[in-house]
């Protein structure tokens, strides 16, 4: 199984190298990188160009690993005996499956992702590291042992809130998915924008980066922010000479809600202007 990319992502060598490094060591993927640089997307890419299926554990604070193999409902299980209710005979009905426990017995070899591993407590990974390694779980109510027939190609994001540990990094294979530079970055616009006019994409992505490489800037704007700047433009039929002049007492590119994403960095946008004003006075 080998990922060479597809028509509606732009993976660079290094990325494809890395997908298919991991799905031939038979260990997962760690995919690190600022938010908005095409790390999920990339899961569901890896699965249909590789026509298996996806399997989606999206992280969140509260999510502990357990729920990942399975949930057993003890309450619901009383609340039918009380009623009398015959399916409490069978523990299983009461045995919520979780994604890996979808992702062992799939009858097929899936990409299960495991979406923003940083969001969960510190221990989460810890708590996965004998399942991932041995692809098998034992549930203590059913006697059943659950073993992955295939193992899946796992794929774990993080946008680096937290340090992972380091038994766990040493399970998985790493890649860093830097920032697009201008070539690639107008290769993936491309890829959404195929009629974008070559003066407009110019001026937009200087104003770009312009913006990203602004002194004190909180959060930078990333390639899906970009690529709604740019929708932005075309609907409201920016001129390209409107993003060219760059006029320094007016530093705020046009629709800039798009690309500034807190009011921290639009005050410094505007201190920027200011002060340039008052400098274009003196």
């Amino acid at each position: 199984m080998q990922f060479e990319g597809t028509k509606n992502y732009v993976a660079t060598e290094d990325l494809r190298v890395a997908v298919n490094a991991s799905i031939a060591l038979e260990r997962p993927l760690l995919i690190k990188g600022e938010p908005g640089t095409g790390k999920t997307v990339l899961a569901h890419e890896v699965a249909g160009a590789l026509g298996v299926p996806l399997i989606q554990w999206h992280i969140k604070s509260t999510t502990k690993a357990q729920q990942g193999l399975y949930e057993y409902d003890a309450v619901s299980r009383l609340r039918d005996s009380q009623l009398g209710d015959e399916k409490v005979k069978d523990i299983g009905n009461y045995i919520k499956k979780g994604k890996m426990w979808d992702a062992f017995t799939s009858t097929e070899r899936p990409v299960l992702l495991i979406d923003e591993i940083d969001k969960a407590d510190i221990e989460f990974p810890n708590d996965l590291l004998l399942e991932l390694d041995r692809m098998e779980f034992f549930v203590y109510e059913t006697g059943e042992q659950v073993k992955a027939e295939q193992r899946p190609i796992v794929m774990i994001t993080s946008n680096n809130e937290k340090e992972l540990p380091d038994a766990f990094l040493r399970r998985c294979f790493f890649h860093y998915i830097k920032f697009p530079d201008a070539e690639t970055m107008t290769s993936i616009i491309n890829v959404h924008f195929p009629d974008l006019k070559g003066r407009l994409l110019t001026e937009a992505l200087n104003v770009f980066y312009e913006v990203r490489d602004t002194p004190g800037l909180k959060k930078k704007p990333s390639t899906s922010e970009l690529l709604d700047w740019l929708k932005l433009l075309l609907v409201e039929d920016i001129d390209p000479e409107v993003l060219k002049e760059r006029d320094p007492t007016k530093l705020i590119p046009p629709l800039h809600g798009a690309l500034l994403k807190n009011e921290q960095d639009v005050t410094l946008f505007e201190r920027l202007a200011f002060l340039a004003r008052r400098e274009s006075r003196g």
